[in-house]
């Protein structure tokens, strides 16, 4: 059975954690993984491979995060990772049009009768017994050519998700977001579950319902997936199965946005749904967060994002989230808040509200873009940088390219870099010129002039780089030459 990951979600919910550039699914949450790698690791007892659906940029933090976690314990089980990451398949959108169509994509590029088991990439589940139980019933009636959902056993009167109306492993209906009587009343009857989001089914059959149901939608896909990696569709031994499938922006374009249930589920005749419970939360808002990261008997419930973040000081205060960076944070005579410190943004909400952060990442969007696509610490496929100044005239960054990075041949028209370099070897291309820089050199590379940043060695190439010009922002990069296709 294949694993298919899907990573486009963008995580608004939880600004200032989770931005564009770094979505919540790749953010390190709990035990120093992020809830990608728990998604990987999770899996790895029930599926062979796996196959994640991202975008450009996610697209490298992904496989950054599989090498960190190659040959970790699997959480809840006494087995470590085993998979075979050459055997992992990428399919690459460049816009995203919903659930629907990244998983009609994919399955396209898969034989008709492999059984996929779709898991979104930022969900927890805490429960590994009760999931691989779940999943193995799953498969059993994939295998008998059903479309699988997985229904959660709603643990309180959920108005934000949709729910499931089940009799045993039948479906009855499906029911859009409920009002707070309505979801009351669901919790009641006992036979009413949360749409979990994810799905069971044989590649062939889903594509055969999704033909049927949502045809301009299942032909806009096949258009848009390259001829070679059409194996469904095209069964031939000239079919070639790479890792990496990037789809065409035009063809991207050209698809109909929709969600999955939208399009198949709701109609097809098909479906069957394993009711479960698992300690399963899609971790959707800051006060889904509380709830997890709460313990019994502690006031407060605290999540440190570094091994030596201060611990908070909290007076006659309760119940309130803390989520620490570097700062001391201390509360005084204040209950129910939810504080998310991070290098350069606080979040202060009352719990209860945390949906609305949605409203605040809109604001900000139109205030200061930068601070909801990226974080100070900002990762690229070469490797990292930290801004650790940046005021009217000038930026200041540390960079780390890792041994055989190499950032994009560019130049920039509004500023001036210097590059002093702390550890490592630079190769450095400016214009025609290239040359060695080593520790406690430096270079300069003037406006407009055309260079080049690259680690020929084998350890980390940290340097500092100051900007200086009337814009520093990221966006004055005009790429002339990119090896990660940017």
């Amino acid at each position: 059975m294949i694993n298919l990951i899907l990573c486009g979600g963008s995580g608004t919910r939880l600004w200032p954690l989770s931005r564009t550039m770094l979505p919540k699914q790749f953010v390190r949450l709990f035990n120093n993984r992020s809830l990608f790698q728990d998604t990987v690791l999770r899996n790895q007892p029930v599926c062979s491979s796996m196959f994640v659906v991202s975008n450009n940029e996610q697209f490298f933090l992904a496989v950054d995060q599989l090498d960190q976690i190659s040959g970790s314990e699997i959480p809840g089980s006494s087995s470590r990772m085993t998979c075979d990451f050459s055997r992992s398949q990428f399919l690459l959108e460049p816009v995203g049009r919903n659930t629907a169509p990244a998983i009609a994509l994919a399955c396209m590029a898969l034989d008709a009768d492999d059984l996929v088991l779709v898991t979104t990439s930022d969900h927890l589940v805490k429960d590994q017994a009760a999931y691989e139980t779940a999943v193995l019933e799953a498969k059993k009636l994939a295998e008998e050519d059903n479309l699988v959902t997985f229904g959660i056993k709603p643990t309180y009167p959920e108005v934000g998700f949709g729910y499931i109306e089940a009799n045993g492993n039948d479906v009855s209906s499906f029911k859009e977001k409920p009002d707070a009587d309505t979801a009351q009343s669901y919790i009641d009857q006992g036979n009413y579950y949360w749409n979990s989001g994810m799905f069971c089914f044989k590649a062939g059959v889903f594509l055969d319902e999704l033909k049927q149901y949502a045809p301009e939608m299942y032909q806009a896909c096949l258009n848009a997936v390259p001829k070679n990696h059409r194996h469904c569709e095209e069964q031939s031994d000239e079919v070639i199965h790479a890792s990496e499938i990037r789809i065409d922006l035009d063809a991207m374009n050209a698809i109909p946005e929709d969600s999955i249930d939208y399009a198949v589920m709701e109609q097809s005749q098909k479906v069957k749904v394993v009711p479960c419970d698992m300690g399963w939360s899609d971790l959707g808002s800051f006060d889904a967060l509380y709830d997890e990261v709460k313990q019994p008997g502690l006031g407060n419930a605290v999540l440190s994002r570094l091994d030596d973040s201060p611990e908070p000081i909290c007076i006659d205060s309760k119940d309130n989230l803390i989520v620490a960076r570097e700062r001391q944070i201390a509360l005084v005579d204040v209950e129910d808040l939810l504080v998310v410190d991070t290098s350069d943004a606080i979040l202060i909400s009352k719990k209860g509200s945390s949906q609305k952060v949605k409203a605040v990442v809109a604001q900000i969007k139109k205030q200061a873009p930068e601070l909801s696509d990226i974080h100070r610490l900002a990762f690229r496929p070469w490797g990292s940088y930290e801004v650790l100044v940046n005021t009217e005239g000038y930026k200041v960054k540390r960079i780390i390219v890792k041994p055989g990075g190499r950032l994009s041949l560019q130049k920039h028209f509004h500023r001036n870099e210097h590059w002093i370099v702390v550890s490592g070897t630079a190769t450095v291309t400016v214009d025609d010129h290239r040359c060695l820089v080593r520790p406690n050199e430096s270079t300069y590379i003037k406006m407009g002039q055309t260079h080049r940043l690259e680690n020929e060695g084998k350890i980390d190439l940290v340097m500092v780089e100051v900007q200086v010009g009337e814009y520093t922002g990221e966006d004055d990069i005009v790429r002339i030459e990119d090896v990660y296709g940017r």
